[in-house]
């Protein structure tokens, strides 16, 4: 494991073999905001992802706590092959869309509950993404324990179907059985992704999945920000840019 001192792997060296790359989104290649929608993609990051998956041949995909429809709304016009709900749907490179057959509507009771608990001056925040929920205290840390609480015995009621993950200042209920790392399987066995060296960029512990497979696939594994480790390290979404603005010039032979 690299110290905190490290950087991410040398572009030049990922220039040399075929690699695909998978990226986390928030808090991995875009800063956090007080709330979920309040986060921007300024038009310098969206054009370094465009010009990643034209120079990687198509094999850059996201791979996200978000829905796959928060995600194209966030970055459009792009629209990238995209694993969303950590890993529950899934969109690969032509644009098929696999998600396992859990309706929105299992949810209903529970997405009234959890309305409920988010009182005025709470500070909690729930985010609908209409196959999982998650209760957000960003701005307010003191409601970590309410939040945990809440969403594990709404995950009670709702049997094994379910599961609790936790993130950077959010709990969430998501559906059981997927997560970042079978998404990632998932791109490595179907083309552009099949064959090449896999990268994956990461910030917080629902990370560690992706990052083992990648380790799995002999790829790398990049740790952003101080909430996780891996063997490479960049120091926040400002470093992430960076550093795929790097690996973009030298796949374009100008590094």
């Amino acid at each position: 494991m690299n110290s905190r001192t490290s950087t991410g792997p040398d572009p030049r060296t990922l220039c040399a073999t075929r690699c695909a790359l998978f990226l986390d989104v928030d808090g991995t290649l875009l800063d956090f905001a007080a709330r979920p929608d309040e986060v921007k993609v300024d038009p310098a990051t969206r054009d370094v992802l465009q010009r990643l998956q034209t120079l990687l041949g198509g094999a850059l995909a996201l791979v996200s706590g978000r829905s796959l429809k928060q995600l194209d709304e966030l970055f459009h016009p792009l629209q990238l092959p995209s694993a969303g709900i950590h890993g529950f749907e899934r969109r690969c490179a032509t644009g098929v869309v696999y998600r396992p057959s859990v309706t929105a509507a299992t949810l209903d009771r529970t997405r009234r509950w959890l309305q409920g608990v988010v009182l005025p001056g709470s500070g909690l925040l729930l985010e609908d993404k209409g196959y999982s929920l998650a209760l957000h205290y960003r701005t307010a840390p003191q409601a970590a324990g309410r939040a945990l609480a809440s969403v594990r015995s709404a995950a009670a009621e709702l049997g094994p179907a379910f599961e609790v993950i936790e993130g950077a200042k959010v709990v969430e209920l998501k559906p059981a059985g997927q997560n970042k790392a079978t998404a990632i399987e998932a791109f490595m066995k179907e083309p552009p992704f099949a064959g090449c060296l896999p990268v994956f960029l990461g910030d917080d512990v629902t990370d560690f999945d992706g990052f083992a497979a990648v380790r799995s696939h002999g790829g790398l594994d990049v740790a952003v920000g101080d909430r996780v480790s891996a063997r490479w390290f960049l120091d926040g979404p400002h470093a992430t840019r960076d550093w795929l603005g790097k690996l973009a010039d030298c796949l374009a032979g100008k590094g």
